[in-house]
This record gives C-alpha cells, structure tokens and sequence, in this order.
C-alpha cells in the first residue's frame, strides 16, 4: 500500500480510506470487523465514518459505525490507525441536536470519543455546512478541541470554495485552527462541483483531499451494463444509479472505463480509483465495502499506473459531469 502526506498536516494516509457508512447497515458487527481486519492486514491505516451513520435506518439511533470501530480499535495498535469522523447531523432531539453550534459540537465530541473508545480523534470533520452558526463559533469550538488534544486535525465535508476560503480566512485572521482536510463528492461522474474551483484551491493551500463516492455509488464497478439497469435498493445515493442508468452517455463512460480495465486485466474500479490516484491533489478516495471480498477486489488499484493517453481518454468520454 502507497501513503501519501495529508494535506500540511503529519498525518501519512494509506491512498486509499475505508469509508464505514455500511457498518452496521448493510454488514453487520462481525463482518464489518472482518473488513477492517482485511483493510489493516492490506495497509489501509485510515478509516472515515461519521456520528450519524446510520441513523437512517429503522431502529438505528447512530452512532452505530462509530461503536463498531471503537470495538475493533482495541484490537489494534492506536497509534497505527488514522480515525476520521464527522459531525453536523441531528443526534438527539430538541434544537441544539444538531448544527455546528459550540454547544453541539461539544457534546457531540465527547459522544464520538466515547462510542470510538479513544482519547482522540486524529481528522474531525464538519458533514456540511451550517448556515445558522458563524464560522467563528465553529471554528473556535474545533480549535479549542485541538488545543485541548482530543482532535488532532479538522476537516470539512461537502464544502464550496467560497465558503471553504471564507473559513481558511477565518482562521487566519483569528489564530484558529484551520481546515486541513477537504472531503468532496468526486467522480467521473461528479467532476464540476470538485474541479471547477475546489481542486485548485485544496492545491494552493496545500489541502488533503478525501472524495467520496469516487466509484458513483458502485456505477464504476461495472455491476450495471446497457442490459442490466436495475439500481441496488440498498444504496442510499439521492437518485444518482437511477439517473446514471438512463443516461447512455453514462455508458459510453463505462465502456472506455471497462476498455482500459481490460487492457491492464484489472476490475473496471481499479480503473476508476486510479484516475483519481494519478491527480496531485487527491490524498485518498474513499471506498466502501459490505463484504471482504468486495475489498479485496479495491485494494490492488492503487498499484495500476494509467498512462497519460488514458487519463486523457477518461477525461474526454466524461467531460460535462
């Protein structure tokens, strides 16, 4: 496994992060940590979860992925293991459930602390922005979490550039700890919302650079073909199989993918993470798996090494996504 420094921080990631949002969801406590096991075994020392996974689910109060690698962390070395998570999402009822209030972000810490069983958090992340809260609230709660040693470093999620700039500014101007990390939807098929002006932004300001969903929610394994345009139920991806297999330009993007694929003889998702691999600023796209298996068939991609021509080809078949 390749490591790469993320962002300005000290911080040596794996180039590939195991995203945890299937935990359990979709693998329950034993296979998820089976995947963890096969992720470290394979030298991914970064995992991204978050505290509201899944709350989405029947039954579910979140916090459930968090509880799952607090239980598996004690099996390993602390120190060896890069831990992401993120708040923003409602947690309890009332007003202050949720936000990036200090209020919520204080209390939502600790609770992160807890069901993780560390003492620290090495990336911690705003989900999303929050339009009721000045950034000089949040970003001061987040430094005095960082001063305090329970967050090593913080990130944003879901961020523009306006407001990811605004917030570097922020810190700046007031001695606070400032965003290191950026963590964007990125794909072949999402590449505006990052490339227009993220991408040289996290650039300048020497950013680490997390996408998720860089396979487009499973539409770049391969799995769907002009025959075969049934969306998985069991993804929660806001429409986007749905919209992607009633698109035949989609497919022209997947036969170039599954072209280079076949060429290197690799899956067609070496091909897609690659892609995202050969750019400077990406740190580490984020995967996701409910199976060993299906990990096992991610982790060899950062070992593919596209040639110029290819790159050029992917981007020209997946211009105006």
């Amino acid at each position: 496994m390749e490591y790469k420094t993320l962002g300005r921080t000290g911080l040596k990631v794996s180039r590939l992060c195991l995203g945890t949002m299937t935990f359990g969801w979709s693998a329950d406590e034993a296979v998820s940590h089976a995947i963890m096991d096969a992720a470290f075994a394979a030298g991914i020392n970064f995992l991204d979860t978050a505290d509201i996974y899944s709350r989405w689910v029947p039954g579910n109060p979140g916090g459930v992925s968090e509880e799952i690698i607090g239980r598996w962390l004690k099996t390993k070395p602390r120190h060896q293991v890069i831990i992401a998570t993120k708040v923003r999402g409602r947690m309890w009822d009332g007003p202050t459930g949720e936000g990036l209030s200090r209020h919520h972000i204080m209390q939502a810490v600790e609770d992160s602390l807890r069901r993780l069983q560390t003492d620290y958090i090495d990336l911690y992340q705003t989900h999303w922005p929050d339009d009721d809260t000045p950034l000089e609230e949040t970003l001061s709660a987040l430094d005095t979490l960082v001063r305090a040693g329970k967050v090593r470093y913080i990130g944003a999620s879901n961020y523009p550039a306006w407001l990811l700039t605004k917030a570097l500014w922020v810190s700046d101007v007031h001695r606070l700890a400032r965003y290191d990390c950026l963590q964007p939807h990125y794909s072949m098929f999402n590449r505006a919302e990052f490339e227009r002006e993220l991408a040289a932004l996290c650039r300048d300001q020497g950013i680490g650079v997390i996408p998720y969903s860089p396979l487009a929610a499973g539409f770049l394994t391969g799995k769907y073909t002009r025959e075969n345009r049934q969306p998985d139920s069991t993804r929660t991806d806001g429409g986007l199989i749905q919209r992607l297999v009633s698109d035949d330009k989609a497919f022209v993007v997947l036969d170039e993918a599954r072209r280079i694929a076949d060429a290197h003889g690799v899956p067609m998702a070496h091909v897609a993470l690659a892609w995202q691999l050969a750019q400077d600023v990406i740190t580490s796209p984020i995967i996701g798996a409910r199976t060993v298996s299906q990990l096992q068939e991610l982790v060899g991609a950062v070992d593919l090494k596209l040639s110029a021509e290819e790159i050029a080809a992917l981007n020209r078949v997946s211009e105006g996504y």
